[in-house]
């Protein structure tokens, strides 16, 4: 794949619903300007954590009067624990009091959870508005921020209130990179490996290779970087809009995953937990015969050189953890469905694994 540094735009074909991903140094000062010529709201909720809106809401506010677009700046207390139903409900009411109709629009100024909130609160106010993506993680920026994905946590699961609702356009700004702590950097790392498990030996290698460069945020390296995750991940939602079948592969380490992030009452964020999902889920494959230990072992390797964990936590209770696999979103009618891979660059979806081998890679 090409390290040069360059603008980047990759479309999402979905007919009359397709978009665009556009990546460039700088780009959230260039929205407003942008969302004038595309004409998809007379006005903007821009919808914040008060971190963020703090860092990155008057560059983005500014942008779009200079483009001669109206915004309000609506914020709701940062962290996953805020990613639920309250929170949409008072977000609903402050559209409402500032008289929002279905001719204006939403922007998600933030990481996963402000783009989850925003999308679902956006397909759901006056019974469906549209909006668009300013991811400000890498995690958000590779994964959240593209394919329509909406949902809020309750007590009982991650994301099982939730509907699909595709965003108009996604803005990345590759230098709000520079501002991410160094956990949140890993962990949407983790997100980037998986594209390359999944879907792309070369993509996999091209990070092994590349790993001091792409821990600097090197602009010669990320903009292709972050491109190609979205190509891939375009191609899938496209295949596979619902997650009937094909998209279901995005959710490789996930589910056990986040069963982990929820066992630890999410202070683990949610892409480290990702990652020793990941690597469990390899250790599964292998252990059923599918993945050669080799493969696991470059796994394990790449994500150890980038600094994340590999291990569950051994404070975790087992207990919760497999309670919470039950629960995910993904299991269906008792069976957990897990994504195995069979090489660097291939996966399989199988719900036919013994309750044994599961129960021995949760340690």
């Amino acid at each position: 794949m090409t390290t040069k540094s360059e603008n980047k735009t990759v479309q999402v074909g979905l007919g009359a619903r397709s978009y665009p991903i556009l990546i460039k140094k700088g780009l959230i000062g260039l929205v407003g300007r942008d969302l004038k010529r595309r004409n998809i709201a007379k006005r903007y909720g821009v919808i914040s954590d008060d971190h963020v809106a703090s860092l990155y809401g008057d560059t983005l506010l500014k942008s779009l009067a200079e483009g001669g677009l109206a915004a309000e700046m609506m914020t709701f207390p940062r962290g996953e624990e805020n990613k639920n139903l309250q929170t949409i409900a008072r977000l609903a009411s402050s559209l409402a009091a500032a008289n929002f109709d279905r001719k204006d629009g939403l922007i998600a100024l933030g990481g996963g959870v402000t783009g989850d909130i925003t999308g679902f609160l956006a397909s759901i106010y006056m019974r469906g508005i549209p909006f668009v993506q300013v991811p400000t993680t890498l995690l958000a920026q590779v994964d959240s921020s593209v394919g329509g994905k909406t949902g809020v946590d309750i007590p009982e699961g991650k994301n099982l209130v939730g509907t699909f609702h595709q965003p108009r356009a996604v803005y990345i700004d590759t230098h709000v990179l520079h501002t991410l702590p160094r956990q949140e950097l890993l962990g949407g790392l983790a997100e980037v490996i998986k594209y390359g498990v999944i879907a792309d030996p070369v993509f996999f290698a091209f990070l092994e290779k590349e790993r001091e460069g792409i821990l600097r945020l090197d602009e010669a390296v990320m903009p292709g970087l972050i491109a190609r995750c979205c190509e891939i991940k375009a191609w899938v939602v496209e295949q596979d809009e619902r997650e009937a079948d094909l998209r279901r592969i995005l959710n490789f380490g996930h589910t056990i995953g986040h069963a982990i992030e929820a066992a630890s009452d999410f202070t683990l964020i949610h892409g480290l937990a990702i990652a020793m999902g990941m690597a469990a889920v390899a250790e599964l494959a292998v252990r059923t015969g599918l993945l050669p230990k080799h493969d696991a072992a470059r796994l394990r390797d790449l994500l150890r050189d980038f600094g994340m964990p590999t291990a569950i936590p051994a404070h975790l209770d087992r207990r919760r953890i497999k309670g919470y696999l039950q629960t995910d979103k993904k299991t269906v009618g008792g069976r957990v469905f897990f994504v195995l891979p069979t090489a660097i660059g291939k996966v399989v979806i199988s719900d036919q694994l013994a309750e044994e081998n599961i129960v021995e890679i949760l340690g």
